[in-house]
């Protein structure tokens, strides 16, 4: 087992033709057609040096060994310019050469083809998922990461095991400080969270922008898997009113904010509860996007009297609006228009406590002649051709949900599949998209 790296056997000195000019005459011959083929042109290495016989000379640096190996234009453009030759040593060394080559150099030859330099970023922690044949190697694959990427600073490989409980990745250290709390930008938004301890999956990024996108900003959004927000978090940087749920108290602990209205229980029991919490307690109504810095200093410069002092809290537009006082106001928001499932090994499973969620007096009043909610589930399915992914999932969702017949009606809109992304060779991540259908939303149900 192999668990360090020698970075000085990376240490090359090649000798190479140069050719001695004055500063002024390397502009021309870096553009001259006679020395296209002849001047180096590695990367990272620059084509003209500094002679160290002589500050006041340059050294132009050619891609050949011998003044035979020259091309017979090359030779004579030298001598027209009066170019003297000399031999220079290149000196590579470890940060040259780039983290692929570096593996290459490393690895046994029967793990060369596949070598593991892909990874994902989470704020300056490097996560990987090394096949059981690169283990042996993982601290010296950690520690190329870490030297060849600037911005990094942790590195870990993520385990076969999962927890249980919360669905999240357990990891081992591999490389670099063990500081496994990170700051990640995503849609605007910064996130910060123990990566150790919670599920996020950056590659993730555009769906969770493709399904914000979907979302009002005065819509009620109930997001039943939350995580640490990814959904529920430029869902309410966008306006809308978020209720965001995570059983795991790490998740639900960074969750907690001005955004969101964040509760940790189990999703079943949530999803439950969520449509009478918000009737018992409304969002206040959509005000509007929110002024930006400059707007508000705009708006203070035009108002007549003394200035109005700087606050650190975020002042709405409609705030600072010239609009009278007596104009109706938007009614508060109670009625939730969209639930998020992203939890997809078992999402699927929860959709049974839709089952009468909706038949209480006040639910019924509220939802009985409005749209009913969007619902955004994520599921797997090994089916990977499109028409019997949607056949397979449609159905697995029809029996969760007790329907004995296909999801939407006459009243209701189709469902949609959409395809996220594959996440094994036989494996398929799906999103199924369906308004909530009535006679589950309204079924009675015993107490």
């Amino acid at each position: 087992m192999k668990e360090t790296l020698d970075r000085s056997a990376f240490r090359r000195s090649i000798p190479i033709l140069a050719a001695r000019v004055l500063p002024a005459q390397t502009g021309l011959m870096l553009k001259a057609e006679a020395m296209k083929r002849s001047i180096m042109n590695l990367p990272k290495v620059r084509s003209v040096v500094s002679d160290p016989a002589d500050s006041n000379d340059r050294l132009v640096l050619l891609r050949v060994q011998h003044e035979a190996d020259l091309s017979p234009e090359a030779r004579t453009y030298l001598e027209h310019q009066n170019a003297v030759l000399t031999t220079y040593t290149l000196e590579l060394d470890y940060d040259y050469w780039t983290a692929d080559e570096i593996l290459q150099a490393i690895l046994p030859e029967n793990l060369l083809e596949g070598s593991p330099t892909g990874f994902a970023i989470t704020g300056h922690l490097a996560h990987l998922n090394l096949n059981d044949e690169y283990l042996p190697y993982k601290y010296i694959i950690g520690q190329v990461v870490l030297d060849k990427n600037k911005r990094i600073r942790t590195v870990v490989n993520k385990l076969n095991s999962i927890d249980t409980q919360f669905r999240f990745f357990k990891m081992e250290l591999i490389a670099g400080e063990p500081n496994f709390i990170v700051e990640h930008h995503e849609s605007d938004c910064r996130f910060t969270f123990d990566f150790s301890k919670v599920y996020w999956n950056s590659r993730l990024h555009t769906e969770h922008e493709r399904l914000v996108q979907q979302f009002d900003p005065t819509d009620v959004v109930a997001d039943v898997f939350a995580g640490v927000g990814p959904f529920a978090v430029p869902a309410a940087k966008k306006g809308c009113a978020v209720l965001a749920n995570d059983l795991n108290p790490e998740s639900y602990k960074w969750l907690v904010g001005d955004l969101v209205r964040a509760s940790c229980e189990d999703g079943r029991e949530f999803i439950r509860k969520v449509a009478l919490g918000a009737l018992d307690n409304p969002f206040p109504p959509y005000t509007g996007p929110k002024a930006t810095r400059s707007q508000l200093k705009e708006k203070r410069r035009q108002q007549q009297g003394p200035p109005i002092a700087s606050s650190t809290f975020e002042v709405t537009a409609a705030a600072t609006s010239t609009t009278p006082s007596n104009t109706l106001q938007p009614p508060s928001r109670s009625r939730i228009s969209h639930f998020v499932m992203n939890l997809p090994d078992s999402a699927i499973t929860f959709l049974d406590a839709f089952r009468g969620i909706f038949n209480g007096e006040r639910e019924k009043q509220l939802y009985l002649d409005a749209p009913m909610p969007m619902v955004h589930c994520h599921c797997f399915t090994r089916e990977l051709e499109p028409e019997l992914a949607k056949k397979d999932i449609t159905e697995r969702v029809q029996d969760r949900m007790g329907l004995g017949r296909a999801l939407g009606g006459v009243e209701e809109d189709a469902v949609s599949l959409h395809l996220v992304r594959s996440v094994a060779p036989n494996k398929d991540m799906y999103c199924i998209s369906f308004r909530l259908p009535r006679e589950v939303a309204f079924e009675a149900v015993e107490a």
